[in-house]
């Protein structure tokens, strides 16, 4: 068994930000940044104002909009995107969303996948994932 250490956490955003615990996940987000893991939003939005994106900077290193890359997820070219955008290789992230589909996509480019179903399931698998020192 090959041991790898992630160092990169992709989130999308409806379904898993937008989940009603999803405070939760944020505080995560924010604690991991501080442990050193970069993290990315991977949303198959057009865009977002600049407003937002300032908002969105305070959990996230890197912010990646399918209509400003002129791809969307599932195709894997987008979480390659973002995985360069955090100076990482895909194999040192995983990517959480809502749809199997689209964490297929991931996994394609050699991505850890987790299937956001709740926001306590999800931090359960994420903490495995990405273990405090």
């Amino acid at each position: 068994m090959v041991c790898r250490v992630l160092k990169g956490l992709l989130v999308d955003f409806a379904g898993v930000l937008t989940d009603p615990d999803a405070g939760r996940f944020y505080d995560y987000l924010l604690a991991a940044r501080e442990r050193g893991v970069r993290t990315a939003l991977l949303s198959n939005a057009p865009g977002a104002s600049d407003e937002v994106k300032n908002t969105m900077f305070d959990y996230f290193d890197a912010l990646v909009f399918s209509g400003e890359v002129g791809v969307a997820k599932p195709d894997p070219a987008v979480y390659l995107i973002a995985a360069e955008r955090l100076g990482l290789p895909a194999t040192r992230c995983a990517f959480v969303d809502d749809s199997a589909a689209n964490i297929r996509g991931a996994v394609e480019t050699g991505m850890v996948g987790v299937h956001h179903r709740s926001v306590e399931e999800t931090l359960t698998e994420l903490g495995a994932l990405f273990p405090e020192p």
